[in-house]
């Protein structure tokens, strides 16, 4: 049965655009073309993975580079500060006392400036998009689980 119609260049749906060049062809142009096809196919994703990762990585180094600032800020003035306040309760009460109580004070100091590298991180998201084009490629790319019968 065919279908009526005036435009020859109809095709049927769910027909390739090119099914006369599939007809016409032998088997190992079509796997030639399907080869070249995933060929491609591999290198845009892989193009998709190094843009995302680029763009990633300098969210990652900012990040990185806060918490070194952050670790590098805590140290300074933990050093120069702890010595002058310690000196200053030294007067006032036991030496060891006054130790501990600068000790406390600079550790509140480093947990809120880790909270802050620790929101910077979080901002990282992998690659969202290389991931999800990845699972849209076709079942039919995976290995048959019970192998190749003829």
């Amino acid at each position: 049965m065919t279908v009526p119609t005036q435009d020859p260049g109809y095709q049927p749906a769910g027909a390739p655009p090119h099914a006369d060049e599939v007809r016409g062809s032998s088997i190992g142009q079509l796997m030639s073309q399907v080869t070249g096809d995933l060929s491609t196919l591999m290198r845009q994703e892989v193009e998709l993975a190094k843009a995302e990762i680029r763009q990633e990585g300098k969210k990652a180094g900012k990040a990185a580079g806060l918490y070194g600032g952050a670790g590098f800020g805590g140290y300074m003035v933990a050093l120069f500060v702890s010595v002058a306040v310690w000196q200053f309760l030294d007067n006032v009460m036991d030496s060891g006392l006054a130790a501990l109580i600068v000790a406390v004070v600079w550790a509140a100091i480093a947990a809120v400036l880790y909270s802050k590298a620790k929101k910077n991180a979080e901002q990282i998201r992998g690659l969202k998009q290389t991931n999800d084009s990845v699972q849209r490629i076709p079942d039919a790319l995976k290995p048959h689980p019970e192998g190749v019968t003829r």
